[in-house]
């Protein structure tokens, strides 16, 4: 029996998930269905400039799980781009990391992801010193597809 796959980390959801090619109507175009791992992936490996090591570490995976998630992300961009499909991204097997803070005076709270690409928070939001510190990230796991607001929290 095959092991059930592990959920990769991915800390950057993209604003726009839909991309199409000019001057055909929708209705028309096929799709390419890339998965926010996947996606994920092309944003550190080609995006970001980081080593297939750093890219595998910040995900979570194997290098050689990175490595095929890669590849079918790039195929699935070519098949789109070269045949001129709709590419959509949504669903996959991953959690989204969340980051922790902590200040001096020892309050502890979460800021999710959305907020944290605005930058880290200034001060602690309950007693307002600016001593703070991140701590470790932590996940929030999403199954299937985000958007249908089918979210489970494992903590």
């Amino acid at each position: 029996m095959a092991r059930p796959p592990k959920c990769r980390r991915v800390a950057f959801f993209p604003k726009v998930t839909y991309f199409k090619p000019a001057g055909i109507p929708l209705r028309l175009l096929e799709e390419s269905r890339l998965s926010v791992e996947e996606a994920e992936a092309v944003r550190l490996k080609d995006l970001q400039g980081y080593d297939q090591e750093e890219c595998a570490r910040r995900m979570n995976i194997s290098r050689p799980t990175l490595q095929r998630v890669l590849t079918a992300a790039r195929r699935k961009m070519a098949d789109a781009i070269l045949h001129g499909k709709a590419i959509r991204i949504e669903g996959g097997n991953f959690e989204m990391a969340w980051h922790q803070f902590r200040c001096l005076n020892g309050h502890e709270w979460d800021v999710p992801f959305e907020v944290i690409e605005s930058g880290p928070p200034q001060t602690c939001p309950t007693c307002d010193t600016a001593s703070i510190a991140a701590v470790q990230p932590i996940s929030v796991s999403y199954g299937g597809n985000v958007s249908d607001n089918r979210r489970r929290q494992n903590r």
